[in-house]
C-alpha cells in the first residue's frame, strides 16, 4: 500500500511541477488560465471522490484501486498525445482523467484504518502516507530529467513516464490481500450525514484536511509560476516542489507515533501555525531559499493538519457510515482543492506572490484556533472528571 501510495504521489507531483509550465508552452498571450491543468487533476478527484467510495463498497477495495489506476494510465496516453498535437483542451482533459485515478489511491489511507484497527489507525495512517517519501524524489526528478526526451515537444517524457507508474500500482495491488467489509457491519443501522459531519470533532477533522490540503495546494500551484516570474529557472522549481513533497511525507514516519502520544487535536494546532510560518517565510524575501523554507514549513503543515484530521475523523463514525462519511470528507476536502488551485494561477498573474500567501494567512489561523480551543476543553474535562473523582 505504502508502494501504491509512492507511484501515485510521483505521478501527483509530476504534474504539478510540470503542468502549469506545459500550459505556458501550449496557451497563447494570455498565460491567465496557466494553472487550470492542475484545476483540472484536482478537479476529477474531487468528482471522483464519492464515486470511488460508492464504488468501493460494491466492488471492494482492491477493485477499486485498480480500476482507479487503469484510468490514470488512460488519463496519461491522452496527455501525451496532447502535448504531442499542442492541444491545450486535450491536456487538460487528460490530467482531469488522472486526477480521477487519485480520487481512487486517496482511499489507500483509509483501506489501511480499516485493517488496522482503532489501536494502530493512526501509524497506519502514517505508514502508508510515507510512501509518499518515494514520490519527493521521483517524481519532479522524472519531470526534470525526462522533459526534453522528445523534443521539441518539451515536457512529453514526463507524461509518458506515468504509464508505467500506474502499470506498477496495478501490478503491486494484485497481490495485497485487503479483507471485505463484514455483511453485519455494513447492513447495520447508519445515521443521516447531517448529524455525523455536525459533531465538533467532526467538523474539526474535516476542517483540518480540507484548509490543510487547499493551503497547501494553493501555495504549491503558485510557486513555480512565482519562481519563473523572479528570474528562477525551472530545475530550481522541480528541486523546490522536489524538498516540499519530501517535507510532505517524511514527517509521516513519526506522525503516527505524535498522534498516539499527544492527541490529534495538538498535532492538527502545530500544523496550522507552520502554515503560518510558512507564511512568514514567504513574505520575508523572493531569493531561492525563502521559497525552499516555505515550500518546506508548507509540506510539513499539510502532513500534520492532513493525517491528523485523517485520523480524527474516523473516531467519528460506525463502519456502516464508513463510505458516505469518507466520499464526503475526501469531495470537501478536493473541492475546496481544485478552487483553490484555481484562484491560485489568477490571484498569482494578476496580485503576485504576496498576495497569494497573505490569502491562506486567515485559514490557518482559524483551524488553529478551534484546535486550540479544542485543546482546552479536553483538559478542562480531564480536570473535572479528576476532581469529581
Amino acid at each position: 500500500m505504502a508502494g501504491c501510495q509512492a507511484m501515485m504521489t510521483s505521478t501527483t507531483s509530476i504534474m504539478i511541477s510540470s503542468a502549469s509550465l506545459v500550459a505556458l508552452l501550449l496557451l497563447g498571450d494570455d498565460k491567465t488560465l496557466a494553472t487550470l491543468p492542475v484545476t483540472a487533476v484536482v478537479t476529477g478527484t474531487a468528482l471522483a471522490t464519492i464515486p470511488a467510495s460508492l464504488f468501493m463498497k460494491k466492488a471492494g477495495r482492491k477493485a477499486g484501486f485498480i480500476f482507479g489506476a487503469l484510468l490514470g494510465i488512460m488519463g496519461a496516453v491522452i496527455a501525451s498525445l496532447s502535448i504531442y498535437m499542442g492541444s491545450f483542451i486535450g491536456f487538460t482533459l487528460g490530467v482531469l482523467l488522472v486526477g480521477t485515478y487519485t480520487a481512487f489511491g486517496n482511499y489507500y489511507r483509509f483501506a489501511a484504518i480499516d485493517v488496522a484497527g482503532p489501536a494502530f489507525r493512526s501509524k497506519a495512517v502514517s505508514y502508508v502516507m510515507a510512501g509518499g517519501l518515494i514520490a519527493g524524489f521521483l517524481g519532479p526528478q522524472i519531470a526534470s530529467h525526462s522533459k526534453d526526451l522528445f523534443l521539441p515537444f518539451t515536457y512529453l517524457g514526463p507524461y509518458l513516464a506515468i504509464i508505467p507508474l500506474g502499470l506498477l500500482v496495478v501490478l503491486m495491488i494484485s497481490f495485497v490481500k485487503i479483507p471485505s467489509p463484514k455483511m453485519e457491519e455494513q447492513a447495520a443501522e447508519a445515521r443521516p450525514l447531517l448529524e455525523i459531519i455536525s459533531q465538533p470533532t467532526a467538523v474539526l477533522a474535516i476542517l483540518s484536511a480540507m484548509i490543510g490540503y487547499a493551503g497547501m495546494s494553493f501555495v504549491m500551484t503558485a510557486t513555480p509560476l512565482a519562481m519563473i516570474g523572479c528570474g528562477l529557472t525551472p530545475t530550481d522549481s522541480f528541486n523546490v516542489i522536489s524538498w516540499h513533497v519530501v517535507a510532505m511525507y517524511g514527517p509521516s514516519f513519526f506522525t503516527g507515533s505524535l498522534i498516539a502520544r499527544y492527541g490529534e487535536f495538538k498535532i492538527i494546532f502545530i500544523g496550522a501555525v507552520l502554515g503560518m510560518l510558512c507564511v512568514a517565510v514567504a513574505l520575508s524575501g523572493l531569493a531561492i531559499s525563502h521559497f525552499w523554507v516555505a515550500l518546506v514549513l508548507l509540506g510539513v503543515s499539510w502532513n500534520f493538519m492532513f493525517i491528523g484530521g485523517t485520523t480524527l475523523l474516523a473516531t467519528t463514525y460506525r463502519p456502516s457510515e464508513t463510505a458516505k462519511v469518507q466520499g464526503f470528507n475526501d469531495f470537501m476536502v478536493f473541492g475546496t482543492v481544485a478552487t483553490a488551485s484555481l484562484s491560485a494561477g489568477i490571484l498569482q498573474q494578476t496580485f503576485g506572490w504576496d498576495v497569494v500567501n497573505m490569502t491562506v494567512l486567515p485559514f490557518f489561523a482559524v483551524v488553529a484556533g478551534i484546535a486550540l480551543f479544542k485543546i482546552f476543553g479536553r483538559r478542562r474535562s480531564e480536570v473535572m472528571a479528576e476532581g469529581a473523582e
